[in-house]
């Protein structure tokens, strides 16, 4: 069974995903009683709120032939990857990313906890860029892809400023 995705409903996944990410960072500031680190993750969090605001502005400018399935998966690959991912199987977009933070995480914990979805939203963009025409903004993806490889290593500098091993 194939099933198909276009721009919008691609486009609309990875807000959800910067949301998730920017509700995560508030709550892990939240918790965390140093300083240095509180204002990491509260910079996270506005760097996320970018990037859903670059999502939806690319969803504001698709044109309607880009709301249709737009999918070229002869073999359904793409397909049963962003069906994987939508029904959560990957990670899952729909859940609240606040619900894995107790107050009893260290740190440290919550440092590692932020590289893990860092590096899921990094995977999710990779697997989903050659399907966003230069048009409609894949530079702006490609460009989300490098901002949160360095939000992994200002997660790692951190770690390794706590005296923790770094990932």
């Amino acid at each position: 069974m194939s099933f198909d995705f276009n721009a919008d409903e691609i486009l609309a996944m990875a807000e959800q995903i910067e949301r998730n990410g920017a509700l995560f960072y508030r709550k892990a500031a939240g918790l965390v009683k140093n300083a240095e680190v509180n204002k990491l993750l509260l910079d996270l969090a506005a760097w996320e709120e970018g990037h859903e605001k670059a999502f939806a502005s690319m969803r504001n400018i698709l044109k309607e032939r880009e709301r249709q399935p737009t999918t070229f998966d002869p073999e359904d690959e793409t397909s049963l990857y962003l069906r994987a991912m939508a029904d959560g199987h990957v990670f899952d977009v729909r859940v609240d990313p606040t619900d894995k933070l107790t107050g009893k995480e260290s740190v440290t914990d919550i440092l590692r906890m932020a590289i893990g979805q860092e590096k899921d939203s990094i995977i999710f963009y990779l697997g989903v860029r050659d399907l966003v025409s230069e048009v409609m903004g894949k530079d702006k993806i490609d460009e989300i892809i490098r901002e949160e490889m360095r939000h992994i290593g200002f997660l790692n500098k951190q770690i390794a400023a706590s005296g923790a091993d770094p990932l």
